[in-house]
């Protein structure tokens, strides 16, 4: 079964896959190299520096 272009839901071309036009695939572009996807974050996940490695967050590993 041919999915539907994510853009404008004609259905799609094999050369534009999964689009169904280069219109289609350039305005999927521009709505990433605008950050118009983004992917959603809470800002209380403060917790990783200690797994980055910064220091002193686990000073006794580093013996």
């Amino acid at each position: 079964m041919a999915r539907s272009c994510p853009i404008c839901g004609k259905p799609s071309v094999e050369e534009f896959k999964p689009f169904c036009s280069k219109r289609c695939a350039d305005v999927d572009l521009n709505r990433w190299l605008s950050d118009s996807y983004v992917i959603p974050a809470r800002d209380d996940e403060v917790g990783e520096e200690a797994d980055l490695g910064v220091p002193g967050a686990d000073e006794d590993d580093n013996i």
